[in-house]
């Protein structure tokens, strides 16, 4: 499959699939004209003597006011790459060096940004050979856009920095040059405009969104298994409670509990209020998917936006500075996402302890194991759980309340939104193995229950038993908690729970 960029019609599918499956890209012809018809307006402007135009002719942030030769405007751009090239840390996973590559060529494909079709092509081709560029993850304040990661990247284009091909550590030269691409010169405001944007910060929180929304689903079965080995009140999630208080979100998650737990009877339960992490499922969850539903309205339309300064706008031959590399609605979109997957990591924490409490797990042995004293069972695992919702609390911290001034003062203002992205991305991880606990300790309850699941949680129970067995006496956990885990991003999982009652809303 490939992905035609045109700047107005990326969608957050498309970034998955270019992103983690490889899919190619490809300019629309609307695309090429736009990109032509910028650039020719760009370098008539650029050929007046006495007109300033920032980054063009005259220097960046603070040095502003520096003017810049004709014979000097090359080496700008170039010197603008190696100087950003400052980025420090782990580097930032494939998946996500594809999509901000991705995310800057849709971005430049708009025809606002004035760069040439050969520059914009490179990274075309440079996507489609698979030279993925070597980025570290810090440096970026999220305005003026992702500076630093994108100047890593901007650098393998020119045969510098480095680059990771065919699974190989190079220098970019060396991947470049094996990949059969040809390095190039920037000229005129191209090295400005492949730095200068929100691509990196994009691209995190499209493949993060894309996790969340993957985990919600998630949730709301480990979620029912749990209410079932607790013999929760399944009327807790009757229509008529959600339609009073109709909350999209909160009315999916409802439907999909009550699905899972179809001909259930309340029996004993009658009447009887349980614990709010089990009945309250739909508005955690419900709410989660709120703000889950805003983030990605939001970044839909910023991954489809001119995200650098100066921006060309041929149609009234003018170049104007503004401030769309600012990423504030990006910090504050993945800072609310980040705040509503941690509940959702926190409220299966709650569930886990009581399917494993003494005191509150019913008929159920302590800690889910037989000879409890002798053996402790799952009581760790839960010790996990909370280590890993208690990290959650600290990264989900506001990112975007923080700025700190760059540039001598000129850039004053910053969004912090790459910081803000990247821990969403660390919830996410967290919260996907809190629910893989969660997971384990549900299925490990049915072992010790004798009313049968109901149909789609019985297919759920066998496919887990498929890859780890019950738990009849102690022995290392963290096998069974990686095995979980890798089963709860596997799409079978989801797959077998959806043949029995259809997909999840």
């Amino acid at each position: 499959m490939t992905v035609k960029l045109n700047g107005e019609s990326l969608r957050i599918e498309d970034v998955i699939g270019v992103a983690r499956r490889e899919e190619l890209v490809a300019l629309t012809d609307a695309a090429y004209e736009a990109v032509r018809r910028s650039r020719k307006t760009l370098e008539a402007l650029a050929g007046d003597p006495t007109k300033l135009i920032y980054g063009v002719n005259t220097g960046f942030g603070r040095l502003v006011t520096k003017c810049i030769s004709a014979n000097e405007i090359e080496q700008l751009q170039e010197n603008l790459i190696l100087s950003h090239s400052a980025g420090v840390g782990h580097l930032l996973a494939q998946e996500v060096v594809r999509a901000a590559m991705l995310l800057r060529v849709n971005s430049l494909a708009k025809g606002f940004s004035g760069v040439r079709l050969a520059t914009l092509n490179t990274l075309v081709e440079m996507l489609n050979k698979k030279v993925h560029p070597a980025v570290p993850s810090r440096g970026s304040l999220g305005a003026s856009g992702d500076l630093a990661p994108l100047a890593h990247i901007a650098a393998v284009m020119l045969g510098k920095g480095k680059a990771i091909y065919n699974g190989e550590h190079l220098s970019g030269q060396a991947a470049m040059r094996r990949a059969g691409i040809e390095s190039i010169r920037l000229e005129a405001k191209e090295g400005l405009a492949l730095i200068n944007g929100t691509p990196v910060m994009g691209a995190l929180l499209a493949l993060a969104a894309s996790d969340c929304k993957h985990l919600l689903e998630v949730s709301d079965v480990v979620g029912a298994l749990s209410v079932f080995a607790l013999d929760g009140n399944p009327s807790a999630f009757a229509e008529g409670i959600q339609n009073a208080r109709p909350h999209p979100g909160q009315i999916a998650s409802a439907n999909n509990v009550r699905n899972l737990l179809a001909n259930v009877p309340a029996g004993s339960q009658e009447g009887v209020q349980d614990a709010y992490s089990l009945r309250c499922i739909p508005q955690v969850h419900g709410a989660v998917r709120t703000a889950l539903n805003h983030a990605t309205c939001v970044l839909e339309t910023e991954i489809n936006s001119a995200t650098d300064n100066p921006l060309v706008f041929p149609d009234k031959n003018e170049v104007l500075s503004g401030g769309n590399f600012h990423g504030e609605p990006i910090a504050l979109v993945s800072d609310y996402l980040k705040l509503a997957m941690a509940e959702l990591g926190n409220i299966s924490e709650r569930r886990i302890n009581r399917l494993l409490h003494p005191d509150l797990n019913g008929d159920l042995p302590p800690f889910l194991v037989q000879d409890a004293g002798l053996n402790s069972g799952y009581m760790i695992a839960q010790y996990t759980a909370a280590s890993l919702a208690s990290e959650n609390k600290v990264l989900a911290h506001p990112s975007s309340v923080d700025s700190i001034p760059v540039s001598g003062d000129q850039e004053d203002h910053v969004s912090m939104g790459t910081n803000a992205a990247l821990h969403l991305r660390e919830v996410v991880k967290n919260v996907g193995i809190i629910l893989a606990i969660e997971l384990l300790c549900g299925c490990q309850a049915k072992e010790y229950m004798d009313e049968p699941l109901p149909g789609a949680l019985t297919d759920l129970y066998t496919r887990v038993r498929q890859e780890i067995p019950a738990l009849r006496k102690d022995e290392e956990i963290y096998k069974h908690i990686e095995a979980a885990t890798r089963l709860i991003w596997e799409e079978s999982l989801m797959e077998t729970v959806e043949r029995s009652i259809g997909a999840l809303d």
